[in-house]
């Protein structure tokens, strides 16, 4: 009887190496290994975490917008704002909320990537007749001319990233607290 596992010389293609750079099948991202201060990730990780997001508007980008969703730490950061639409990274803290808006000539895009929250939407400021709980996952479609608001109602931060067509905020705004984006908001009107 043959075992065919005896016949052929032992070829480990994908044996582990102490070399972390030769071995990108193990990674799910060979681009992140960075082996300066010990183990590969955990540098690149307390950076990662602490950043703000550049504005890069106008220029092909990509970026994995469900990890940069949950590393963001401000308020508001425009990702990218192009001459047609605008993405923005938005971190809502516990309780807290976008703030009751209206943009009358911007439909927007709103999607929830970590935590729980309240959407809410009408036609007036005074009659907000449409209510639907979000989490994970959820998206939000508001159109134009709409009064909105979302509310986190979990224990931990909202993270969320949106969509506006046209933009509708400057190119590169990054608004670390909410009361930033208020202030911000008053000087632009």
């Amino acid at each position: 009887m043959y075992f065919p596992h005896y016949m052929y010389p032992r070829y480990y293609v994908n044996a582990p190496t102490p070399y972390l750079r030769q071995h990108p099948v193990y990674w799910g991202y060979p681009q992140a290994i960075d082996n300066r201060n010990g183990h590969p990730f955990r540098q690149m990780e307390a950076e990662e975490e602490n950043r703000v997001f550049k504005d890069q508007g106008k220029q092909p980008y990509v970026i994995n917008i469900e990890e940069a969703a949950k590393r963001n730490r401000t308020f508001r950061n425009a990702l990218w704002t192009g001459k047609h639409l605008q993405v923005t990274l938005m971190s809502i803290g516990v309780g807290e909320d976008i703030g009751l808006e209206v943009h009358h000539h911007v439909d927007q895009f709103i999607r929830i990537e970590r935590g729980q929250g309240l959407v809410q939407i009408g036609d007036t400021k005074n009659n907000l007749s449409y209510e639907k709980r979000v989490s994970d996952n959820h998206a939000i479609m508001v159109p134009a001319g709409k009064w909105h608001n979302v509310t986190n109602t979990g224990n931990a931060p909202l993270k969320l990233y949106t969509i506006y067509a046209p933009p509708e905020h400057p190119f590169g705004t990054v608004h670390e607290t909410k009361a930033d984006a208020m202030k911000a908001e008053e000087g632009h009107r």
